[in-house]
């Protein structure tokens, strides 16, 4: 069983730094941002092949690279664009040796309004899924924002898709933030946990302008339901924690944050 966290809201001013951090507080795993691997400048496969090693020489896996994408588009440019981008991603995730792109639905937009949002996000994914099948990753389309943390918009994406290649990492606040009942949050993870493909277990209080981030166990989130809908339906991959308390807590926040998931999984 790996344990991870992922590279935002953590202790540290640089990559390395972070790494140090994840390493030194026990974690088996992170996942990366894709501007860790990517560069403003410089050559991203040489950058990528750096951060291979800093993870190697700390004893660390890759258990995820977040792709910064925007599927929500219909335009047959903006697609290509996005393929392509998206494309180049997935190379660099095989160079840290990531078995699975976090993969984020799309904001929305006025030229693609809510009847199209389906449409537009799964297009995109299939567009990609002769490269992502032949390199062997995992895409796990987030519960974040504005479109995905609709469970019902999620697994209609997933469903048109119909690929073993592609499911949902679980982001358990975010069903919350969009503003669910806390009452509700059992049944939405029961509803997407055979799909799941990767983990951020978050906690906290509150919805939109009212959340509250916290360490694991402190807020409001049913967590142990979430744990037992992954067991049940055989979730295999990294449980990873994301921690959005105070940024001047974090060390102290993901440690209280690995503790929970080593007493809980």
């Amino acid at each position: 069983m790996l344990y991870g966290l992922i590279h935002y809201n953590a202790p540290g001013d640089t990559l390395e730094e972070f790494l140090n951090y994840a390493a030194e507080a026990g974690f088996d795993c992170v996942e990366l941002q894709i501007g860790d691997l990517w560069p403003d400048r410089g050559d991203p496969e040489e950058r990528a092949d750096e951060v291979r090693v800093m993870l190697e020489d700390r004893g660390l896996k890759c258990s995820s690279v977040a792709a910064g994408n925007d599927f929500n588009v219909l335009d047959e440019d903006q697609v290509r664009a996005q393929v392509e981008r998206f494309q180049r991603v997935c190379e660099l995730a095989m160079i840290v040796r990531a078995p699975v792109i976090r993969t984020e639905g799309g904001a929305p937009k006025d030229e693609c309004p809510e009847e199209h949002w389906v449409e537009a996000i799964s297009n995109c994914i299939i567009e990609c899924l002769d490269f992502v099948e032949d390199m062997g990753l995992i895409l796990a389309v987030d519960n974040h924002g504005w479109i995905t943390n609709n469970p019902d918009v999620l697994l209609n994406i997933l469903e048109v898709v119909d690929s073993p290649q592609v499911g949902t990492n679980l982001d358990t606040m975010n069903y919350r933030w969009y503003g669910h009942p806390v009452e509700v949050l059992p049944y939405i993870y029961e509803r997407v946990a055979p799909w799941v493909k990767s983990t951020h277990f978050k906690d906290g209080t509150g919805s939109r302008g009212e959340y509250r981030g916290a360490a694991l166990g402190e807020g409001e989130i049913p967590l142990e339901a979430a744990v037992w809908a992954l067991k049940a339906n055989g979730y295999q991959g990294a449980w990873v924690a994301e921690y959005e308390g105070p940024r001047d807590q974090s060390a102290e926040g993901y440690r209280r944050c690995l503790e929970w998931l080593r007493e809980n999984t």
